[in-house]
């Protein structure tokens, strides 16, 4: 954590190893809000979320309070076991900012299938911004992608299992009611940028997230703070929170 920020709390939202958050508030000012964090990993077991520490370091050296999820994953943990976490980890976080007298603005930023868990849980958010989401689970399968992950994880396929594959999928779940950040890269073999397309396609007739959609930037750089998207995507999530206070 770095030197400048308050000494991170780690918080439990249920029995399991996996269920638990860091959450961590800037230093010496007031939090801007608080940012979300849920990462990605194609449901296996052995992805964390320090994948994501280094945008969390860089949200609270920007002034924002930062709670960086960990949820059950893994042929162990079955669907919809990830959703449900997330969402009782997310309400675990309003009510530890209500006790501690901060706001309870919270964004929820999510990577790859951390972005599926965030656009499915974004009821519980003041906004979602979605990083390459995984936004068709039968897509995944029936490309292939993470290496054969969708059978790895739900272990059959969408024709043994279609309402798993339905439930788990954002593009068959009623679009976001909160504002909606997508972000993704031309460049992107891990969930290509045509899931992104198809997603935005469905949602026909609805109020449209907004989009960032970059020449150069792979599956693994767009949780990079360092490269060239970022500042963006803090100064829509700054805008979405002013918005937000002006209503």
């Amino acid at each position: 954590m770095p030197q400048n920020t308050r000494e991170s709390e780690l918080l439990k939202y249920g029995d399991h190893p996996d269920q638990h958050f860091i959450l961590a508030h800037p230093f010496k000012q007031p939090s801007l809000g608080t940012a979300v964090l849920v990462h990605g990993g194609y449901w296996r077991q052995r992805i964390t979320a320090s994948v994501m520490q280094p945008m969390a370091d860089d949200l609270l050296r920007s002034g924002w309070s930062v709670a960086n999820v960990e949820y059950r994953r893994g042929p162990d943990h079955p669907w919809p076991t990830p959703s449900f976490d997330v969402a009782a980890a997310i309400q675990l976080v309003r009510s530890s900012l209500r006790y501690q007298g901060q706001s309870e603005a919270a964004i929820l930023i999510g990577h790859s299938v951390g972005g599926q868990l965030a656009l499915l849980n974004s009821n519980f958010a003041d906004a979602v911004v979605g990083l390459a989401p995984v936004t068709d689970a039968s897509k995944v399968h029936a490309e292939s992608l993470g290496d054969g992950a969708a059978m790895e994880y739900f272990g059959d396929s969408p024709a043994g299992i279609p309402a798993i594959y339905h439930d788990a999928s954002p593009i068959q779940a009623p679009p976001p009611s909160v504002p909606t950040l997508l972000v993704h890269g031309f460049n992107d073999d891990r969930v290509p940028l045509e899931h992104t397309r198809e997603y935005l396609d469905s949602l026909a007739g609805n109020v449209l997230p907004e989009q960032m959609i970059h020449r150069s930037l792979d599956h693994f750089e767009i949780i990079d703070p360092q490269q060239h998207h970022w500042q963006a995507v803090q100064t829509w999530m700054r805008q979405v929170l002013v918005d937000a206070r002006a209503e």
